[in-house]
């Protein structure tokens, strides 16, 4: 998969010095986060380009073999069982070339975000840990961390790159398990990890928002 050609682009008035890229979950598209952006309460002068990259239609055999907006395959209810390691290493790729033209266009990679919701966080955990990019940090929502047996030998070894986990206490797609297994995984490799759960399902919630703004005025410092 080549990188997205059609991203959703929310550029700020100002040039912009920072990048967040933020990927969808299944089903769904680009469009989805672009409504959070505005509750996050950023200054009218920030300089934070948001860009939403639209997921290739793909087969989901999980949903019956139905073409929809997918970073990769899911075969099985249990997440990390049969892992389509091939697509999402597409989709990173893709992702990635993304990041690379940003800076390429004059922002430093460190000041850059990688963010995902449930598959596109699964995305952002796959790509984010093992770039070789010193990214500005890692906003991981309602997600898991797949193949997480290699990333001692494949991981980047950014380990202040700081890593944002939220995840709703309720949630029946993505158990909360997950969540925490990813919060454990990367404490022990020795990542630098703030988890927060919220009283919700798989989705994302007004406190959630306030604490990924809080993490995006600290590591961008707008």
């Amino acid at each position: 998969m080549t990188a997205p050609s059609n991203s959703i682009i929310l550029e700020p008035t100002e040039q912009a010095n920072a990048v967040v890229v933020w990927l969808h979950g299944l089903g769904a598209d680009g469009n989805d986060f672009v409504p959070i952006v505005p509750e996050l309460g950023l200054p009218s002068d920030h300089r934070i380009k948001f860009i939403f990259p639209n997921a290739p239609i793909r087969p989901i055999t999980i949903n019956g073999g139905m073409e929809m907006p997918g970073w990769y395959d899911i075969a099985d209810s249990q997440l990390r069982k049969d892992i389509d390691i091939a697509g999402i290493k597409e989709s990173a790729a893709a992702i990635e070339h993304i990041i690379d033209e940003e800076v390429q266009s004059g922002i430093s990679s460190d000041r850059i975000i990688l963010a995902g919701f449930s598959q596109g966080g699964a995305i952002a955990y796959y790509l984010g840990l093992r770039i070789k990019a010193k990214l500005a940090g890692i906003v991981a929502l309602s997600t898991y961390i797949p193949a997480p047996e290699s990333l001692e030998n494949e991981g980047n070894g950014h380990n202040e790159v700081p890593i944002f986990i939220g995840h709703g206490s309720h949630d029946p797609l993505v158990a909360e398990s997950l969540g925490a297994s990813a919060e454990n995984t990367l404490s022990t490799l020795g990542r630098t990890v703030t988890y927060r759960t919220y009283q919700m399902d798989h989705s994302v919630c007004l406190e959630e928002i306030k604490d990924i703004a809080d993490f995006l005025r600290a590591r961008l410092a707008y």
